[in-house]
């Protein structure tokens, strides 16, 4: 018997060359969002940002550099790990939240869409090779791999280059402390349908997304500076809200994925989790291994690259795996025939996951 399967078969990404320490968060002055002054040394606020979250250091695009451009430099090294020819693309899907924002501006860019431009920019001709974007926050870009699964799934589609790409640091407020979370960064995969003799790549998938008291929780806003301009706005999160409503439902979600898979849990080797927050994500995977009566050691199952790269919203999923695929997280790596799961979270409120074989 032979079965269809999505299998991801080749990897890229694009990590920002500029690098912005936690020091140079040092001397700014940050801002409540009732305008009042948050107390402490920078070096006190720094110290706890960094002991809450993990992240030591994030990664910003360049002044002249785009969120369609570093996607397309994702996509070009996507095709080339996969080896095909960029003709037999059927469908690309960029996740995104804010599209194209030129330095120096505030306002986001979708026109054409970001998978409209990432065609062009990869020379793409085929008119049958269907190009758009996917606005589904952070958990974008599993998103479009559980869309791609459907597609091939359904025979509308046997090969889509799924894409995730932004660049927060264009929409950040410089006087909230959450500005500190946010980098740059795109990574892509070439998502296809192929026949074997067993069960591989995508087996399973889970999506909620709750809006009746959570729809709000990232949302833009005016800057946290007293006087700023209300038209003016800027991407912002009611962080411990954000962080209660992950725990308690995010462990959930990803065990829906499997039990619907037909694997053992025991047999997951690892949690590939949108990078939002070291504690928060070491939290949620605890609580998903505590709901099978079992515990495990985070450091094995969770890799990161969150300390060095930040939250890059749709892009930390793809880029932390292509990452481990070529070596580049240590400790980790994934082998042929391992299971292992991808999972957001992320504006909505809407989470998602993937159990996936490798």
């Amino acid at each position: 018997m032979k079965y269809l399967n999505t299998v991801i078969k080749g990897t890229g990404s694009y990590i920002p060359e500029y690098k912005i320490e936690n020091k140079d968060y040092v001397t700014n002055t940050f801002f409540e969002k009732d305008n009042s002054v948050i107390k402490g040394s920078g070096e006190e606020i720094v110290a706890k940002f960094k002991d809450i979250t993990g992240i030591a250091e994030r990664r910003w695009v360049k002044a002249h550099q785009t969120c369609s451009e570093i996607a397309t430099s994702a996509a070009k090294q996507a095709i080339d790990s996969a080896e095909i020819d960029k003709e037999t693309i059927d469908h690309i899907i960029v996740a995104t939240n804010f599209g194209d924002v030129i330095e120096g501006t505030i306002q986001t860019d979708l026109l054409p869409s970001l998978a409209a431009r990432v065609k062009h920019n990869l020379g793409i001709i085929n008119p049958s090779c269907v190009a758009y974007d996917l606005i589904f926050g952070c958990p974008g870009w599993v998103q479009g791999v559980i869309q791609a699964d459907s597609f091939i799934k359904t025979g509308l589609a046997n090969r889509v280059l799924v894409i995730g790409a932004e660049t927060l640091s264009r929409v950040v407020d410089v006087y909230d402390r959450d500005t500190m979370i946010f980098s740059d960064g795109a990574g892509a995969a070439i998502v296809e349908g192929i026949y074997t003799d067993r069960k591989s790549g995508v087996l399973s998938s889970a999506t909620v997304t709750h809006t009746k008291d959570e729809a709000y929780f990232l949302y833009l806003g005016q800057s946290n500076k007293p006087g700023s301009d209300p038209n003016i706005r800027y991407v912002k999160m009611h962080g411990r809200k954000i962080y209660e409503y992950s725990l308690f439902n995010v462990p959930k979600a990803i065990k829906v994925a499997v039990d619907k898979s037909g694997i053992q849990v025991k047999d997951v080797k690892k949690i590939i989790i949108h990078q939002a927050n070291e504690k928060m994500d070491a939290a949620i995977v605890q609580r998903f291994f505590k709901q099978y009566g079992m515990q495990v050691n985070i450091d094995d199952v969770m890799p990161m690259n969150i300390h060095e790269l930040g939250n890059s919203s749709v892009a930390t999923v793809p880029t932390l795996y292509d990452m481990i695929l070529n070596g580049q997280i240590k400790n980790h790596h994934i082998n042929k025939g391992d299971s292992i799961i991808f999972a957001s979270v992320g504006a909505g409120m809407s989470i998602n996951a993937i159990v996936y074989r490798q």
